[in-house]
């Protein structure tokens, strides 16, 4: 085939006219730089620093670089990741829903957005009683996800609330909406937020009377990081309030199935008056062992409403069918075998073995002189610093006893002056660090 000098020409010409204008050439700069001229999302810039986990990875890393004959000895009490396998039912559950994509008379593909009616329903029958309707339950790949998508729902014109400390997903997600001023060095708080304090002193639970009002209250119990479980009486003052003051309560029930304390509500629905006022975004990942397998839920009630009297359910509904094609038929499937009964005996067998997990380390700090939250409805215990620096001190256990936790600090102000520790590893795992912990301490008596 031929092609003449005229023809290739054009070509050339023609591709030239999609090769991207050198920015810098179109201003006169001299310096070549190539880029676009979309300009950056403004409140990216006002998020500090790195995520907290990735920080976390990041020192660990730069420790092993400069003392590589310890990575065999790193043992992590730090990001809350689930360690021990998924249970034999439950897994029986995912392996039979991948076994259906294999035959063409049980093939599935795209499904509901809003979940597998079977498993929405199960979720409303065995986990909150019948309290709330399957039409109100939002299947999803994770409570994380769905906090992100409430926000995209929320916009940018809303004032939000956070525990302190607190997930730090709530704030950052409010960062990115533009829903705050920036970031105060002095308080290390973000301008536009309201800091709800939760410390030793008022038992983790903010005085809201106290606090301005916000339009979105993010509220985690069991908490993370503290580790402590609100009460039905403080769980009723906070439903109260947000009815009181028009408030959209999204409530975070991820550790609920960790509570053991008779009379401890491990949903807000249980709660009178929570309809209209609540969100509850909840997780099979503490459940289950499926933090990497990505199955959630969020309810939100038909009787919810804005100030003009629409329905942020079918708000949520648009979010959902438009930003994403389902939960994995999959996984929802392994989400089924999680609710029989053969699986609900699994997951109180795994939450069994990671709450003892936190007793061994509750029982070691208090041992050692430490005053110590949490660890009993939750699988965090959060340990009080008398005044070091958590981030000191999470270089200290790093450096002298190879033990991975997280510094308070990274969960809002706050936290300060508090360490994390997770419940959520082998149990050889914690009671080698906890020895470790017990020498370290002895050496420097």
């Amino acid at each position: 085939m031929k092609f003449s000098i005229a023809a290739l020409c054009i070509a050339a010409g023609s591709a030239q006219a999609f090769v991207a204008p050198n920015v810098s050439e179109m201003r006169g700069d001299s310096t070549v730089m190539w880029g676009t001229q979309v300009k950056r999302n403004p409140n990216f810039g006002k998020l500090q620093g790195g995520y907290l986990f990735p920080e976390i990875g990041r020192r660990r890393t730069a420790y092993l670089e400069a003392n590589p004959d310890m990575a065999d000895r790193i043992i992590s009490l730090g990001i809350g990741d689930t360690t021990m396998p998924i249970p034999e039912h439950i897994l029986g559950g995912l392996e039979g829903a991948v076994s259906k994509l294999g035959v063409k008379e049980t093939y599935s593909g795209y499904g509901a957005e809003q979940g597998m009616g079977a498993l929405r329903s199960k979720i409303a029958e065995k986990l909150y009683g019948n309290l709330i309707e399957d039409s109100e339950v939002f299947v999803s790949d994770g409570a994380k996800c769905d906090i992100m998508r409430l926000q995209i729902m929320f916009g940018y014109d809303v004032v939000s609330a956070v525990q302190d400390p607190s997930y730090p997903v709530y704030v950052d997600t409010s960062v990115m909406q533009g829903q705050t001023g920036l970031f105060k060095e002095g308080d290390k708080q973000f301008d536009g937020i309201v800091y709800m304090p939760c410390n030793p002193d008022n038992g983790f639970f903010p005085d809201l009377s106290e606090l301005p009002r916000a339009d979105i209250v993010y509220f985690c119990s069991p908490n993370n990081p503290t580790g402590v479980a609100a009460t039905k009486e403080q769980l009723t003052e906070l439903v109260k309030i947000c009815n009181e003051r028009g408030s959209i309560l999204v409530f975070d029930a991820a550790y609920a199935p960790f509570i053991r304390s008779e009379g401890v509500p491990k949903s807000i629905f249980e709660i009178e008056g929570a309809k209209t006022c609540a969100i509850e975004v909840n997780s099979f990942s503490k459940y289950a062992g499926f933090t990497g397998v990505r199955l959630g839920w969020t309810v939100i009630p038909h009787e919810l409403k804005w100030a003009d009297g629409s329905s942020v359910h079918a708000d949520f509904n648009r979010v959902m069918t438009t930003g994403f094609n389902g939960a994995s038929n999959i996984v929802q499937g392994g989400g089924m075998a999680c609710l029989d009964d053969e699986g609900l005996g699994e997951i109180n067998s795994l939450i069994d073995y990671y709450l003892e997990n936190a007793n061994i380390l509750r029982t070691t700090f208090t041992e050692l002189g430490y005053n110590v939250h949490g660890g009993t409805d939750a699988p965090y215990i959060f340990i009080d610093l008398n005044g070091k620096s958590s981030w000191d001190q999470f270089n200290s256990f790093l450096e002298e006893c190879q033990v991975v936790t997280i510094p308070g600090a990274g969960f809002g102000p706050g936290g300060e002056g508090f360490l994390r520790l997770s419940a959520f590893a082998p149990r050889e795992s914690i009671e080698e660090a906890c020895k470790r912990f017990k020498e370290n301490a002895a050496s420097k008596a």
